[in-house]
């Protein structure tokens, strides 16, 4: 149920404070108990198969925060399955972004917490060093990814790693390879989901759901309202939203490029990836989605690098604004800038490779059909990006309009021969950095980011400054190349993230939870969504879920209080402090 966004107003939760959390958790456990044992007995007498019996929570997407709902739930004794439809678990934490974004660490706890502590301690082994030691890393990374006991960069291989081992703590054995069945595998009755129906044929009923793609797709399937591109600032009293071209300032063609095929001809059309027209109105809304990208995981160990290949559908004018670009004196490609650096300092040499520059790895404008796409769209727009970034990669590694100190530069890099051996070391997941955006009754928005405006719900924490990736390349009014739709401003302080933002109208859906595709803003989501936050609000949603099952209740009508001291309980930070307690359960070996 595609959308504009309407008007959202802070809407305090009218339902008592009054049941305490210990009476909340013991009703949870006997009514899990209760339900185990009808379970058991109907599975004993032979009425109903184990694989068919209903879980408590059914889980869609296997990212960062389906693996942290996963494992909530599952630490509150309930009975959960986490779909992916990839063969891959982690999504982007274990796809390439290993350089974690996050404003103040500090505001994370919890699952996602333990998970950098993991991480830390997979890395104080010796033997997780085959390039260098940690010390050395430690001085390569200028200390920048790493703390007395979390480690905030990391091997894709390793997030994987990692991942699966906290899921295999928790008794959870992932289901994947199952996409879902967009048109007609999801089964509700009245405004509860009931089951969900893979193309495959296999269904999984439930009791509570909770959406974990980045692209809502679940959400979309069960008729909840949700928009995709930009607001304009008019509809909220923003700043940041709609089109940017004033803000556009960072990763913008600083000397004058032709964009023309034959430079000066506007009759011989404009060069790949050039829109045609004006950008539009300052502020004003549109379809347009910040661009994707591959993470790229790169390496200059001799013994581990894997030359840049050329793709087989490699399209040299793809590139000639670049080349143009370089030609007259551009120097910033990549993470590092005018140092020709290919990325953040990851272990073992490695990187995670992002975009940097005017023209990088960022497809601007390739992505606006994505969203909404069908399987066979988003295929396509896949396999574009990818033919897109190892062109770029080849183009720089080997064209002769490149400086040779460039291209000198660049050949001391490859890809890693030992991350995503399975996927000829190439990322499995691309960087949907927004896709759908669910409207409930709580919209998240540029004034919360600021600090301007707040809720009394909150299921965790916001601490990135308001980020958006271009969105468009277009032809300015002098005649050349200019980029629009970067955002980077800085926020205020970590801001509470409001439970209603997570989960749907009462109308649409009641049992139902959306920790990713969440109900924001495209500016107050460019700050949201941090894979960190994703796992704090993947752990939140399933706290939420087994609430809901043991209050009887819709995910909307939860007793928030009960809800907040569980979380506090477990870890999660909820409000911002300047030094806020570390509470969360120790971190064990992977």
């Amino acid at each position: 149920m595609k959308a504009s966004l309407p008007p959202s107003g802070i809407v305090k939760s009218s339902r008592s404070l009054s049941i305490g959390f210990k009476t909340t958790i013991g009703r949870m456990s006997r009514r899990a108990l209760a339900f185990g044992s009808l379970w058991c007995a109907l599975a004993a007498g032979g009425l109903v198969a184990a694989e068919n019996a209903p879980y408590d929570v059914v889980i869609y997407g296997g990212t960062s925060a389906g693996v942290a709902a996963a494992i909530q739930t599952a630490r509150l004794g309930h009975r959960v399955v986490l779909i992916e439809p990839s063969r891959y678990i982690g999504g982007l934490t274990s796809g390439g972004l290993g350089a974690t974004d996050i404003g103040n660490k500090k505001a994370i706890g919890g699952i996602a917490r333990e998970f950098y502590q993991r991480i830390y301690r997979h890395y104080s082994q010796d033997d997780a060093w085959s390039q260098e030691t940690l010390q050395q890393y430690r001085d390569r990374a200028k200390g920048h990814w790493v703390d007395n006991e979390a480690m905030w960069g990391f091997e894709p291989r390793v997030a994987e790693i990692v991942f699966r081992k906290m899921l295999a703590d928790a008794g959870v054995t992932p289901v994947l390879g199952q996409r879902l069945d967009r048109k007609h595998g999801v089964h509700k009755d009245g405004q509860r989901l009931v089951s969900i129906t893979m193309q495959s044929g296999r269904t999984f009923e439930g009791r509570m759901f909770i959406d974990a793609t980045y692209e809502g797709d679940l959400m979309a399937a069960a008729g909840v309202e949700y928009t995709v591109g930009r607001e304009s600032n008019a509809q909220y009293g923003e700043t940041l939203d709609g089109v940017q071209t004033r803000q556009a300032r960072f990763h913008q063609f600083e000397i004058p490029v032709d964009p023309y095929v034959k430079p000066g001809d506007l009759k011989s059309g404009l060069l790949p990836g050039i829109h045609v027209g004006p950008p539009g109105e300052e502020g004003a809304g549109d379809h347009r989605v910040q661009a994707y990208n591959f993470r790229m995981c790169l390496t200059d160990a001799p013994d581990n690098r894997r030359p840049f290949p050329k793709p087989a559908h490699y399209d040299p004018l793809r590139y000639e604004l670049l080349l143009r670009y370089v030609e007259a004196g551009g120097k910033t490609f990549f993470n590092g800038g005018a140092n020709f650096a290919t990325g953040s300092p990851m272990p073992n040499r490695k990187t995670d490779t992002n975009n940097s520059g005017p023209f990088s790895t960022d497809n601007i404008g390739a992505n606006y059909a994505y969203p909404d796409g069908d399987d066979a769209t988003r295929e396509k727009i896949i396999a574009d990006h990818r033919d897109y970034q190892l062109g770029l990669l080849w183009t720089l590694a080997n064209n002769p309009r490149v400086p040779a100190a460039v291209r000198k530069s660049i050949n001391r890099w490859g890809l890693a021969k030992d991350e995503f051996t399975d996927n000829d070391n190439w990322p499995h997941a691309i960087y949907v950095r927004e896709a759908r955006r669910m409207v409930s009754d709580y919209v998240m928005q540029e004034q919360n980011c600021r600090g301007r405006r707040t809720v009394e719900d909150p299921v965790g924490l916001g601490a990135y400054g308001m980020d958006s990736h271009n969105t468009q390349r277009y032809v300015d009014a002098g005649g050349h190349a200019r980029n629009e739709g970067d955002v980077e401003v800085r926020g205020g302080p970590p801001y509470p993230i409001s439970y209603r933002s997570i989960v749907p109208k009462a109308s649409q859906c009641t049992n139902l939870l959306a920790p990713v595709c969440l109900s924001a803003s495209h500016i107050a989501y460019g700050s949201i969504r941090m894979e960190p936050v994703f796992m704090v609000l993947g752990q939140s949603a399933a706290t939420a879920a087994v609430q809901a099952i043991a209050e009887g209740c819709p995910v909307q009508k939860i007793d928030y209080a009960s809800l907040r001291a569980r979380l506090e309980g477990d870890g999660q930070v909820l409000t911002w402090r300047a030094t806020p307690p570390a509470r969360t359960r120790p971190a064990a070996r992977p």
